[in-house]
């Protein structure tokens, strides 16, 4: 896998990051507001990507699309609202607790096969699993925050997908890897 780069200004980092706390902010307030342009035709790209949540450090909501089927900077606007609103791990968030957020957004490059897990590099790659109807994914940078060597973060993948620890072992299990750009 060659290594993913995805360059983004200061400028444009900032702009997504205003426009997660504005998408929440309209829907908290009922504001229709229009959302401001993008600065740069870069945003436009169609990527994957996750918009994470974290209060004092820890997770509040995380919500994703892997597939990039839309401008960079609606789909930035439509996870905020999913990671505020619709992350069944926690209850919607408050205008109080926006305040205090700590947005991490993740651009994620094209999933493709691991053509061997040993090959997986613990915060180089993330991984989406995959048996049947059942899938589960982890970022690139959850098991550098958990501090779990190659395999935990194989079984810990596998048990995101409510499938069994050693699933990644299993044939029928489909392992694909991709790599992000965090800010």
């Amino acid at each position: 896998m060659a290594e993913f780069r995805f360059q983004l200004t200061d400028e444009e980092k900032i702009y997504l990051k205003n426009l997660v706390r504005q998408s929440i902010g309209r829907c908290l307030t009922k504001n229709d507001t229009p959302l401001p342009e993008p600065p740069t035709d870069i945003l436009h790209e169609k990527l994957g990507l996750f918009v994470c949540l974290k209060i004092r450090g820890r997770l509040r909501g995380c919500v994703g699309h892997i597939v990039g089927d839309k401008p960079l900077y609606q789909t930035v606007a439509e996870m905020a609202l999913c990671a505020a609103f619709e992350d069944p791990r926690f209850p919607p968030l408050t205008a109080d607790e926006l305040e205090n957020a700590e947005i991490e957004i993740s651009v994620l490059s094209p999933l493709t096969p691991c053509p061997d897990p040993a090959q997986v590099e613990v915060g180089r790659h993330g991984l989406l699993m995959r048996q049947g109807m059942r899938s589960g994914l982890l970022l690139p940078q959850v098991p550098v925050e958990w501090g779990w060597d190659r395999e935990t973060f194989l079984r810990q993948t596998c048990a995101k997908a409510g499938l069994g620890s050693e699933c990644w072992k299993d044939p029928r299990t489909a392992i694909l890897w991709f790599e992000a750009e965090v800010f």
